[in-house]
């Protein structure tokens, strides 16, 4: 059954009646609805065109967190062959916020990291709804060390709202577990792709997204803080997200604009939940793309590079 979003109400009663007039006929073969049907196939279409035309960054921030989006399990069960979790920061415990491991990608070695949000109510606790402690970012930091010893390129696939803000993960380091990780990335002599797959929030995506080369879904978001977050703070009004997410810049085009992002990985229409297999497919092909580009490049150029790209960013959007 599929999740509307608020802005999908018109949608979702066009292709309910759609289905109800299949339901009917299913019920009593001798009725023959398909014109009325394939009719309001051709409206649902055309209209999924238009809502989808030109989102608005609130609209956009809806589309990366719909819970039908292919999550960072997803892309490693498809992507990736071969696939060896590896587990616990060897200080305190697992979070099960971040995954990673050893794969093959296209028969290449590689380290993978990212956030897991869960499907379900039972996985979306397990897995603190994509929210990393901060063993989670020293477990990052431990495959990130491991992957520039051993030469393997690394992948990051980032979906987090932002670093869980909880008392005890403050108690443990939550802000220097972030920092070691972004700088760890600025170290290691490796390539490091990142994709931001559905939201891409705060510090706890830049502790995955200190990279190589950016890419962003098209309607995936990447902020320093939640629209709600920045209404509660500018406006007192967490219901003000709508300005917030228009005054933040936080999606794909403008980032690239910004010099933030290096690609813009093309969504199904309607977005990724729609057809995930085709998303997943170009994510797969974006990577490939993304790598090719760093090799050959030696550790010393990748460190180098690295580093230059990130004191550069915000030259661009001044120039402009």
């Amino acid at each position: 059954m599929t999740n509307y979003l608020d802005f999908e109400k018109p949608l979702a009663e066009i292709e309910g009646k759609a289905e109800e007039l299949r339901a009917m006929a299913r019920a009593n073969e001798e009725m023959d609805i398909e014109d009325e049907a394939a009719a309001l196939d051709k409206k649902a279409a055309e209209l999924l065109e238009e809502l989808y035309k030109d989102l608005t960054p609130w609209r956009k921030c809806q589309v990366a967190r719909h819970p039908e989006r292919p999550h960072c399990r997803d892309y490693i069960q498809t992507l990736f062959q071969e696939y060896t979790p590896l587990a616990g920061d060897r200080n305190f415990a697992d979070d099960h916020a971040v995954m990673g491991g050893l794969a093959r990608f296209n028969d290449k070695p590689v380290m993978v990291i990212g956030h897991e949000k869960g499907s379900d109510t039972k996985s979306r606790i397990l897995h603190n709804f994509g929210m990393a402690r901060p063993e989670g970012y020293r477990k990052a930091v431990r495959l990130l060390e491991m992957a520039g010893k051993f030469g393997l390129p690394v992948i990051t696939l980032v979906d987090t709202a932002g670093a869980y803000p909880g008392k005890g993960a403050e108690e443990r380091g939550q802000s220097e577990a972030i920092a070691r990780s972004t700088e760890k990335c600025l170290q290691i002599g490796v390539p490091l792709i990142s994709v931001i797959i559905g939201e891409g929030g705060s510090g706890g995506a830049v502790a995955f997204a200190t990279a190589d080369r950016i890419a962003m879904l098209e309607h995936s978001i990447y902020s320093v803080i939640s629209p709600e977050g920045c209404a509660s703070i500018l406006w007192k009004d967490a219901e003000k997200m709508r300005e917030a997410a228009e005054a933040l810049r936080l999606t794909a085009q403008d980032l690239e604009k910004l010099g933030v992002n290096d690609r813009i990985i093309r969504e199904p229409k309607g977005g990724a939940h729609r057809d995930r297999t085709a998303t997943i497919d170009a994510v797969g092909a974006a990577i490939a793309s993304m790598l090719a580009e760093l090799d050959g490049k030696t550790p010393k150029q990748l460190i180098r590079q690295r580093r230059k790209k990130f004191l550069d960013l915000g030259s661009k959007g001044l120039a402009a």
